[in-house]
């Protein structure tokens, strides 16, 4: 089909230190407090081995203290340590990171931030034990929240389908960002509400954060934050693919793979059925792999799961050939420890959120990604070889939007939305890359 022009309707910002769901036994938390202009406050996270993360405030100035083995040492920034009309102090542990924060008119603002796994090696903050034996001191306790969305995907059937409650809204997994990059990031699950419908034709987009999802790993202890999900209802059960993203550290041995999680999704032999779309969840994963042979690889990320109409699996992905030059590739198999390459883009250097749609014309499968090379920016069709055989007619707002399309009920009839993001960021100036971005809903013109 030719795909009907996308237009921007409507953005949303959602940026916070908490989530909406219990914290899990996860390194990523937050204790927050208010705090009165001009008078002193402290709110810390105190492990189970005397460990105190404590953020501070001195009427005039924030600062991150930490206490370990009985020693305590300040962090003051010399730029970023003074707020404006701060209404709340937080301290928050997003994986090896802690940061103090002041919540400020304009949001949260990093005021001062430690490394932990460089300051203090001997603390594995991934410790399953450790992080359920943290509790808050003079504030309150939460999961942390996010600091802008990115890599939105729709949770989906094996059939590639929209996974939605009856009558309810789109469901989305999102890589909820961190204050410092991939380490601090996790994947989140979101209702997506006040799209326009035919009895209300304003797009009002609202998130709501369903749920929390971290991932246990069959070749080294800890839970960690991975990210870029793709969760599928696949009849009783779930499937949760995901990239291991929650220990990428750029310059000591920089590698990503792809893992899996399957999940009873009802009461049966394999235990009592669990909703991964509500509440916190911590998964036991398996290796999902994603197959290279032939390419120059590094890693894999990205996936995205279907089940073709003879029982077969299809799986887009994306394979780097360095870090970071990346393309589509696709693999096909009886199933998902079965998997051989059937296509790769190695032609794109810069091309990533692989996702496998149905063209509604003719029923055969397209592979939608978005690109950012040598100045041009877009959204490629391509079919299961790879080849480019139409581009979306589509706003890119910045950074690398994934093209996450659904028909939804329109005035006249189904009609196509885009949910995407940017690359807004949030915090202030002393978090890193990562901080980003907005959600972007984009619908057909015709």
């Amino acid at each position: 089909m030719t795909w009907p022009p996308l237009r921007i309707v409507a953005r949303t910002r959602d940026v916070t230190l908490t989530g909406d769901v219990p914290p899990a036994a996860a390194p990523y938390l937050t204790a927050i407090r208010t705090v009165d202009r001009g008078l002193t406050a402290r709110v810390g996270l105190e492990g189970p081995d005397g460990t105190v993360l404590r953020a501070s405030y001195d009427g005039r100035r924030g600062a991150l203290e930490v206490t370990r083995e009985g020693r305590t040492k300040r962090h003051l920034s010399r730029r970023h340590a003074r707020p404006r009309d701060p209404s709340e102090l937080a301290v928050t542990l997003a994986g090896p990171v802690a940061t103090a924060w002041t919540v400020e008119p304009r949001g949260p603002v990093a005021r001062a931030q430690v490394l932990l796994d460089e300051a203090h090696p001997d603390l594995d903050v991934h410790d399953e034990a450790w992080c359920a034996g943290v509790a808050p001191a003079n504030g309150r306790l939460a999961g942390f929240g996010r600091l802008g969305l990115r890599d939105l995907r729709l949770v989906t059937y094996a059939d590639g389908s929209p996974h939605r409650e009856e009558g309810g809204p789109l469901l989305l997994t999102a890589t909820a960002a961190g204050p410092a990059g991939f380490r601090t990031a996790h994947t989140v699950v979101l209702a997506l509400e006040g799209l326009a419908t035919p009895e209300d034709p304003r797009d009002t987009p609202r998130l709501v954060h369903r749920a929390d999802l971290f991932w246990r790993r069959p070749e080294r202890p800890g839970v960690y934050g991975d990210h870029a999900t793709h969760l599928v209802r696949d009849g009783d059960r779930w499937l949760a693919a995901t990239s291991t993203w929650g220990d990428f550290h750029p310059t000591r041995h920089p590698r990503v793979t792809t893992t899996l999680a399957t999940v009873p999704a009802v009461p049966g032999a394999d235990g009592p059925g669990t909703d991964l779309t509500r509440g916190s969840h911590v998964l036991d994963t398996e290796p999902l792999d994603l197959p290279v042979e032939g390419l120059s690889s590094v890693g894999t990320w990205d996936p995205h799961l279907v089940r073709d109409d003879d029982g077969s699996w299809l799986v887009g992905y994306v394979s780097a050939r360095r870090f970071f030059s990346f393309h589509p590739a696709v693999a096909t198999g009886p199933d998902l420890h079965g998997l051989s390459l059937s296509a790769a883009a190695t032609e794109r250097g810069q091309c990533e959120g692989t996702t496998l749609l149905r063209d509604p014309d003719d029923g055969r499968w397209r592979v939608l990604a978005t690109e950012r090379e040598d100045g041009r920016t877009g959204y490629p069709v391509l079919d299961l070889g790879l080849r480019e055989r139409d581009r979306l007619d589509a706003a890119f707002p910045s950074n690398l939007p994934w093209p996450t399309l659904a028909q939804v009920p329109g005035a006249t009839g189904p009609e196509w939305v885009m949910v995407g993001f940017d690359g807004t960021t949030a915090g202030g100036r002393l978090p890193g890359y990562g901080t980003h971005g907005d959600l972007v809903v984009q619908r057909a013109t015709r």
